[in-house]
């Protein structure tokens, strides 16, 4: 069994590597740039007696993802990759009136655009085989919009959107599609907010653990979690918009 986690060698990413690993999926590590990480991420789930392999690609990129996905799927012809996790992401936060449009478009290109760019070429090997699991990384910005991420908000509502959309049409091919909205989640793409203010928001008054976000996301990819579909689950510790 193959799983591919987009954004892996950080944060969320790295979380949901590791217990996918440990659950028995051998684990693509997807990233663009940080070559080191990715290696350690790979290190750690072989310390776990798991396995993975690392699958650099700039999921922003369609052609950079065509690429990378074909020749994976031409080296592995007797496999496919039964579990997609659209995690990568990232912020570019200000204000609407000084957003500039590189930092809007780059936010969405990352965010959003790489939800088809990665799923739609291993959706045939799914269907084929009358099963799979994709779940998208959205996000509280995407459901209850923040001001000075209008950028962040359009990515993430366009995600959830999408996942209910794409859920309906594979529904029948035994393929569920699911979105995970987390809030305040300790990782460095909150780097720089006060957390101890933050927290006193939350109502069970502390920031979440990346490990709670992939207990969730291996849940919706198991088995057990085959009536589940086209839901956006929040995972905020009360914290609704």
């Amino acid at each position: 069994m193959y799983a591919l986690v987009t954004g892996a060698s950080r944060g969320i990413g790295r979380a949901i590597a590791l217990r996918l690993a440990h659950d028995g999926y051998t684990v693509l590590i997807n990233y663009r740039s940080n070559h080191e990480q990715a290696r350690q991420v790979l290190a750690e789930i072989e310390q776990q007696g798991d396995k993975g392999e690392l699958l650099p690609f700039d999921v922003a990129d369609s052609q950079s993802s065509q690429n990378a996905l074909t020749a994976w799927l031409e080296q592995h012809p007797d496999e496919y990759i039964s579990v997609v996790v659209n995690n990568a992401g990232i912020r570019k936060d200000d204000l609407m009136v000084f957003l500039e449009p590189e930092d809007f478009e780059s936010v969405i290109r990352t965010n959003l655009f790489s939800f088809y760019n990665v799923t739609r070429p291993l959706l045939p090997l799914m269907i084929r085989h009358r099963y799979g699991r994709v779940v998208n990384m959205a996000s509280l910005s995407g459901l209850k919009g923040l001001p000075g991420q209008t950028n962040y908000c359009a990515s993430k509502g366009g995600i959830i959107a999408a996942t209910k959309a794409l859920a309906q049409e594979v529904a029948k091919k035994h393929i569920t599609v699911n979105a995970v909205a987390p809030g305040f989640v300790r990782t460095d793409m909150v780097e720089g907010l006060d957390e101890d203010m933050l927290a006193k928001m939350v109502p069970v008054g502390r920031f979440g653990e990346p490990e709670e976000v992939a207990s969730l996301v291996a849940y919706l990819v198991s088995k057990e979690a085959s009536y589940i579909t086209g839901e956006c689950i929040n995972i905020n510790g009360g914290l609704y918009s």
